[in-house]
């Protein structure tokens, strides 16, 4: 990452790389393409939405490979960024100033580093459901099912499918819910989109809301450079 300054331009700091982004892009329209299929599949009501994959039958194939490429991306993110997400100390009082947060007032919480403690819970609970999806979903996913049947040597019987079913319908109401509150933050807080889209965000907007991350960007990185 690299800080700097164009004449009459605000000042730039470069959050994520072109592969980041590129590795959270697939992840997110990977898990869209999951979710309004899953939904599909969930209530006859919404049996509409497999016009957008070309029909059931067709839905009912991509659906699992969808998940497949989920999986594999968001295992991409989770050794990218998963050590700027584990906790601290500072990340309780956060969330219990989150009131402050969402009316602007930050200046009396402790300095936040690359990510804050809202970032992280989003980051950790899909780490625990993604996985719990991908398990469940090979639960429901016949030709996968007698493949680990098969190499584990056990036989899948109708109750597995059925708790499989469960959970994997539970998993993806959570997910859904994590990612609707992940897409209104990134809009409730203004600048916060053009870091996944641009990869930078102005350092005004560092210095408001991840301070102790831009001190660090600014002791390591030139300011001014023209990278």
């Amino acid at each position: 990452m690299t800080i700097e300054k164009s004449t009459g331009a605000p000042l730039k700091v470069h959050r994520y790389s072109g592969a980041a982004r590129i590795n959270h892009w697939i992840t997110a329209i990977s898990f869209v393409l999951l979710w309004l299929s899953g939904l599909a599949l969930f209530h006859p009501s919404l049996y509409g939405l497999t016009a957008l994959f070309g029909g059931g039958e067709m839905m009912r194939w991509l659906h699992p490979w969808i998940g497949v490429v989920l999986s594999i991306s968001f295992l991409g993110l989770f050794l990218r960024f998963f050590t700027a997400n584990l906790p601290e100390r500072t990340d309780w009082k956060w969330l219990t100033s989150v009131r402050a947060v969402l009316s602007g007032h930050e200046e009396n919480l402790p300095e936040v580093g690359k990510y804050n403690a809202g970032q992280k819970a989003v980051f950790w609970g899909m780490a625990v459901l993604i996985p719990v999806m991908l398990v469940s979903g090979i639960g429901l996913w016949d030709a996968g099912l007698v493949y680990v049947g098969a190499t584990l040597g056990f036989k899948p019987t109708i109750d597995m499918q059925r708790w499989a079913a469960l959970v994997h319908a539970a998993a993806g109401i959570l997910t859904i819910v994590i990612w609707i509150v992940h897409v209104y933050a990134a809009i409730w807080v203004r600048g916060t989109i053009s870091a996944m889209t641009e990869g930078k965000v102005t350092g005004g907007w560092a210095w408001r809301h991840h301070r102790k991350w831009l001190r660090k960007e600014v002791a390591e990185h030139k300011v001014g450079s023209n990278a």
